[in-house]
């Protein structure tokens, strides 16, 4: 049976192109995901389907996030938790202003997409409900960029809690893909007494689930997900609760991970290190040809 993996027709034809040298990569935008937890009788995690009208892994289900605005580097936005400069370390950027670029990504696209907000009025608190048409409106404004994140924390008096999450991972679009990020995963609990929304723009369908339950679905073929995404959840099925899998963060490996396509024994060969299962097989015949596919091939 086969299994959900993402896997968009045109991508033999342009892996052939990459490695023709006919293809030139575009260059990666940088992005953040966020993996919303809670304890519900063991770990749950929120995701939500894309809509298939996406020009992005439309009907793929995927995380809270999206790409870093530019002006989330912009240096007036409160902040608690580790220092701009330590999350440079964490995150293997180069400078704070790009620490603190990608994790606002984070923070603001997880409230822009599930109207949970890792923010609050001191650097020990955070806010307790995020409903209400006031809340609605400034939501509409930053999915608009009519409003940047460092103005609505101004407005609202809020400090960014840096120290809510965790980095959990890094992958990178792969180089034939024509659109590329370079999207840093990271954890965080579901604050207490907020919930999330099911209205994003972007997702028509959203849940809470077992990450093992997500995966075996997956495994099953009745979700689809992108390479990181069940990479990701596989991982988290080994926590049992929120405060282990936060512990767990400070130990992950950031390594970015990014997709190689080589030509082997007369097949393309479509892998990403570290993770044998997504390995593909595409056969140099052209368009058309079946495509394989195996965890240890």
């Amino acid at each position: 049976m086969a299994n959900g993996q993402w896997y968009p027709p045109e991508w033999p034809d342009r892996i052939r192109a990459l490695a023709a040298g006919t293809l030139v990569p575009a260059p990666p935008r940088r992005a953040a995901t966020v993996m919303l937890l809670r304890d519900a009788g063991g770990v749950e995690v929120h995701m939500l389907r894309r809509r298939t009208s996406m020009a992005f892994a439309a009907g793929a289900y995927a995380y809270p996030g999206g790409g870093v605005d530019p002006r989330d580097d912009d240096r007036q936005v409160r902040w608690a938790g580790p220092s701009r400069e330590d999350w440079a370390e964490r995150l293997a950027v180069p400078d704070a202003q790009a620490a603190q670029a990608i994790v606002c990504a984070a923070v603001r696209e997880t409230f822009e997409e599930a109207g949970v907000l890792l923010a609050g009025p001191t650097p020990e608190t955070v806010v307790d409900d995020t409903t209400g048409a006031d809340w609605v409106a400034d939501r509409q404004a930053l999915i608009g960029r009519d409003l940047s994140f460092a103005e609505f924390l101004r407005r609202r008096g809020l400090v960014l809690r840096s120290d809510l999450l965790g980095a959990w991972a890094r992958w990178i679009t792969p180089e034939f893909e024509p659109r590329r990020y370079d999207t840093w995963f990271f954890v965080a609990a579901l604050p207490e007494g907020q919930r999330t929304s099911d209205d994003s723009s972007e997702a028509d369908r959203t849940v809470w689930i077992r990450p093992e339950r997500a995966a075996s679905a997956y495994d099953q073929g009745e979700l689809s997900m992108m390479p990181p995404t069940i990479a990701t959840l596989r991982t988290l099925a080994a926590y049992d609760s929120v405060a282990g899998a936060l512990a767990g963060s400070a130990e992950r490996d950031l390594t970015p991970v990014l997709a190689q396509a080589r030509l082997e024994d007369g097949e393309l060969v479509l892998s990403w290190p570290g993770h044998d299962e997504f390995t593909k097989h595409i056969p140099t015949g052209g368009p058309g040809t079946a495509e394989k596919t195996g965890r240890t091939r």
